[in-house]
């Protein structure tokens, strides 16, 4: 039996998806399969969804063993499964809020992009895209997501600089909405879900399908694009 290190539990309407594997939370596909089963128990009628991490780490994005193994299949494998999950986030029929606990870099940043509000912790925490300093492409999916979310006086920086941002700068580059003290952020972020569960359904499922109809394909037709690659 798996280990398990992304674990769903509800309070009334809201459920919450804990990213804990004892490290640094990184999306290994075993990580992507076990926040996809978390998916499944979630209404796509009501309520609202709120994904958080470990005290001090919210997720630090792939697992780097794998990349580092050379295995390409492997490889292709954590990217796809990485991506999809994103993309299942990014369009997901109930407002999703981020409890971003700590850390923040590579798909832990991408993950934010996909929430509908993001709290983060005051700290020395950060948030950022680290893949031109560790010579990676980043490739459409990525970009899609960045270019929807991110405020566009920080689109250069946060992509081609590969800047990191403290919580409280996050804000202004649009990957935070907004920071609280740390033994605060899962007060704050159950009071919002409370706040944006009551958004009536269907219409906050068809909005958003329309709101994010573009990207959504973009990102979407990337991924089959990425399968089909040898």
């Amino acid at each position: 039996m798996s280990e398990k290190i992304a674990s769903i539990k509800k309070d009334g309407n809201i459920s919450i998806i804990t990213l804990n594997d004892g490290k640094a939370n990184v999306f290994s596909p075993e990580m992507s399969k076990q926040v996809n089963n978390c998916l499944d128990e979630v209404s796509s009628e009501e309520g609202a969804l709120i994904i958080t991490g470990k005290e001090g780490m919210f997720s630090a994005g792939f697992d780097l063993k794998v990349i580092q193994s050379g295995d390409m299949e492997k490889i292709k494998e954590m990217t796809v499964a990485g991506f999809s999950l994103l993309s299942r986030i990014f369009a997901f029929p109930r407002p999703v809020v981020a409890a971003c606990s700590g850390h923040g870099i590579a798909l832990g940043t991408f993950l934010l992009c996909c929430c509908d509000y993001r709290i983060g912790v005051k700290g020395d925490y950060l948030i950022g895209a680290n893949e031109m300093k560790t010579n990676m492409v980043i490739p459409t999916p990525i970009l899609e997501l960045i270019k929807f979310r991110v405020s566009d006086q920080h689109k250069y920086r946060s992509i081609l600089a590969a800047q990191m941002y403290s919580h409280i700068d996050a804000i202004e580059a649009h990957l935070l909405d907004e920071v609280v003290d740390e033994n605060l952020i899962m007060e704050r972020a159950i009071e919002k879900a409370q706040e944006v569960q009551e958004a009536g359904h269907p219409a906050y499922k068809l909005t958003k399908e329309i709101f994010v109809e573009e990207a959504s394909r973009k990102i979407n037709e990337s991924i089959e694009n990425i399968k089909k690659e040898n």
